[in-house]
Formats: structure tokens, sequence, C-alpha cells
């Protein structure tokens, strides 16, 4: 793994293309509701357990890292995207969009209140953390 100097996320390949960004992650949080702020909280808490997995921040999303980047996470006005990919569509009902990107799947889930990090939600990420270890 690869840490850039400047804004320390983590990539598989060094010297890899990014947009290099330096800012809090309190920065997503910034006027939304708390029920928001409470989630990531939750679903952070959860996934950090996996290891190895880091946690890094670009212009628009917070981005979880093992050998790659397997979970991105953007805070919208009223709820959280959570997008992981896997290498076929997963069936599921907790699914709002599964899109089909640079050989892979890209399955997002809309989360609004912590109670919604299911073993189910956590199952799924999962399945995306152990892909991207691959």
């Amino acid at each position: 793994m690869w840490q850039c100097p400047i804004c320390e996320r983590l990539f598989k390949t060094p010297n890899q293309s990014h947009s290099c960004v330096e800012q809090d992650l309190g920065v997503f949080f910034e006027n939304k509701p708390d029920n928001l702020v409470i989630a990531f909280d939750s679903l952070m808490t959860s996934v950090l357990n996996w290891e190895p997995n880091s946690v890094g921040v670009s212009k628009n999303a917070i981005i979880f890292t093992n050998k790659k980047a397997w979970l991105i996470v953007r805070p919208m006005t009223k709820e959280l995207d959570v997008k992981f990919y896997y290498d076929e569509s997963l069936d599921g009902d907790i699914f709002k969009k599964i899109t089909f990107w640079g050989g892979k799947y890209a399955h997002h889930i809309r989360i609004r209140d912590e109670v919604e990090i299911t073993s189910e939600v956590l199952d799924f990420l999962k399945i995306g953390f152990d892909f991207a270890l691959k």
C-alpha cells in the first residue's frame, strides 16, 4: 500500500493518480441532521473492526480502503449513499441501485438512521470488503 504524503489516503498503486484533498471528515456532516451523523458513526464503528482498513476523504466522499477502495460513503441531505463493489450483481431489497462500472458492480444502499445498519447490511458490506482484498 502507498500512502499519499499530502492527504494521507492509502492506495494500492504507488503514486496513484487521485484528487488530493486535505479536509476533515466533519466537513461532510455540516448542516446535516443528527440521525445522519449517528448513522455514519455506527457504520464506521462496525466496519473499522475489519482489518486491514483505513478511512480517508476525497472531494465528495468518505472512502474506506483495505487493498483497494472498498466502500464509498456520500452523505446526502437526508441519507447516506453507501456504495461497495462486487464482481457480480447481488440480490437484496436493501439496494437502491446496482450499476456496472469498471468491470464490477457498484451496489448502493441508502441509510437514514443507525437502526438501518442491520446484520444484513453488514453482511453485504463484508462481501464488498472481502472482494477488495482479492
